[in-house]
């Protein structure tokens, strides 16, 4: 992975600890350092973390877009590290809200790194006002048959909300998710609330329930209603544009339509737009640009899950099926990178990890009362990890690796996908490499000459032979061995190999 401005965490350590500056303080330093060593490093790992795995809470809002950047309003970097919440089924209410309170669950996305949520709502919620404003969470509840451990539930966790109408309590989540620090970006999901998706379920401009007037209208009342709530960054036109009616030119004339009336009543909010295919395709934006009133707003989304890619994970070595989908991704909107922001707004595999196809896509990448969605990062009690080891394997990507820097200062991480962590020097045997959080990682310089050095000292990667097939850090000449050579040997560019002394590969 290539790194650009990544923050060294040791500089920045060594200004954070005050040293003595006379003889008379230093014994006393010492021995405060000593009775709180502790708390201290507990404190300098509160700072790493904050400084590489979150993205800073104090945003200056509203944001816009800088060529491929989302940008505050003091030109730095935002990057987006959204977590889903679903509001867009049969209920109208946020899920999870009859488990645990509204605050806790703000909290724990906060814990698990994420600096925003992708809030869903459907159509109804703003076109059909009998449902928004006359309907209460307990009525939603209670015209779904639901039982009254449901309704109790929510009483017990979130009792100022039972009695709000629908889109009271969606306003009130929006506002909690502030209170935490949270952005916010509103996401048209459908038109009827329910699941999504079906290839022919009618999710196209002009289909029985997708009629473009009332959605313009609808994304209109929205952007209204949040005009002044400085935590919503951006809208999401419409989620997974699909079925047997869809196609470009209606794409262009209602997406257009739709951004004009969204940035017109709230000109704060970037404007998120999906392709065709599940949202797995914008590759006709390449020969034919949205045109636009407005400039600074416009954010491309994409979608990927494994599934359309099945064949190919089955008939190919997992590098050349990777490289294959990297392609595929590039063609259908990476293209897009050279000039606007793209928001990978849905991805995911069964987190339990049991699928294998899904795993190594993954890595590649980086409506049923009480259904369990094994999709979903916290378990079914809204507030355990489902999976922790999940969780670090896409903490990297959290993070703000890159910054729109005209001469950018490039660092390297050596980067384990499926695992999601980085190899770093051991503190037992300081010749041998392990695993560890990309955290705590030194960083490494990837030379011309296919040498993989540690950043600011002698030590090489070095291919120990066929008869140790290890690696290990080596004082000799790196550049005079075929041993400490490191080329990208597959499709997907993810794959280091050194050749050894029977020249076999080692990778």
């Amino acid at each position: 992975i290539t790194c650009k401005s990544f923050p060294s965490t040791y500089v920045c350590l060594f200004h954070m600890i005050h040293q003595p500056q006379n003889k008379k303080n230093k014994r006393k330093y010492q021995n405060k350092f000593n009775m709180k060593t502790t708390k201290v490093l507990e404190r300098m790992f509160s700072f790493i973390f904050f400084l590489l795995f979150s993205i800073t809470n104090n945003m200056a809002y509203p944001l816009s877009t800088n060529s491929r950047w989302i940008i505050n309003e003091k030109g730095q970097r935002v990057k987006l590290a959204c977590v889903n919440w679903p509001a867009h089924l049969q209920l109208v209410v946020a899920e999870g809200l009859s488990k645990q309170p509204l605050d806790a669950v703000s909290k724990k996305i906060m814990a698990m790194g994420f600096n925003c949520v992708r809030l869903t709502w459907p159509l109804d919620l703003a076109t059909n006002e009998t449902l928004a404003t006359d309907v209460t969470v307990k009525q939603s509840f209670q015209s779904l048959g639901l039982n009254r451990l449901c309704i109790a539930g929510f009483q017990t966790k979130n009792p100022s909300m039972i009695d709000l109408p629908l889109i009271e309590a969606y306003k009130s989540v929006v506002t909690t998710l502030g209170k935490h620090n949270l952005m916010v970006v509103l996401d048209n999901h459908l038109t009827k609330p329910g699941w999504c998706c079906r290839f022919n379920d009618s999710n196209f401009f002009g289909n029985t329930f997708f009629e473009p007037g009332s959605w313009i209208a609808g994304l209109t009342k929205i952007a209204t209603l949040f005009k002044d709530a400085s935590n919503v960054v951006g809208m999401s036109l419409r989620n997974e544009l699909r079925g047997p009616r869809q196609n470009v030119d209606d794409w262009f004339k209602y997406m257009q339509q739709g951004a004009e009336a969204v940035h017109g009543a709230n000109p704060n909010v970037l404007v998120i737009l999906s392709g065709l295919t599940y949202d797995t395709d914008l590759s006709f934006v390449r020969s034919r640009p949205v045109t636009l009133t407005f400039s600074g707003k416009l954010v491309f989304e994409i979608h990927q899950y494994y599934i359309p890619y099945t064949n190919i994970w089955s008939s190919k070595n997992p590098n050349d099926a990777c490289g294959d989908i990297l392609k595929i991704l590039h063609d259908g909107v990476g293209f897009n990178l050279r000039e606007f922001p793209v928001f990978l707004s849905e991805f995911g595999i069964d987190v339990r990890g049991v699928s294998v196809v899904q795993n190594r896509d993954f890595g590649c990448l980086l409506g049923v009362v009480g259904m369990i969605d094994y999709y979903g990062v916290l378990d079914s009690d809204w507030i355990s990890v489902r999976n922790n080891s999940f969780l670090q394997r896409f903490s990297l990507i959290q993070s703000q690796l890159q910054a729109p820097d005209p001469q950018p200062k490039v660092n390297n991480l050596v980067f384990h996908p499926l695992s999601g962590l980085c190899m770093l020097q051991s503190f037992l045997d300081p010749t041998k490499v392990t695993l560890g959080r990309c955290n705590e990682s030194q960083l490494w310089n990837y030379s011309t000459d296919n040498t993989l050095k540690l950043q600011n000292k002698s030590l090489c990667l070095a291919n120990t032979g066929p008869n140790a097939p290890v690696v290990k850090l080596s004082e000799t000449s790196c550049s005079s061995s075929n041993l400490c050579k490191w080329q990208t040997i597959s499709a997907s560019k993810m794959l280091l190999a050194a050749t050894s002394t029977n020249n076999s590969a080692l990778s």
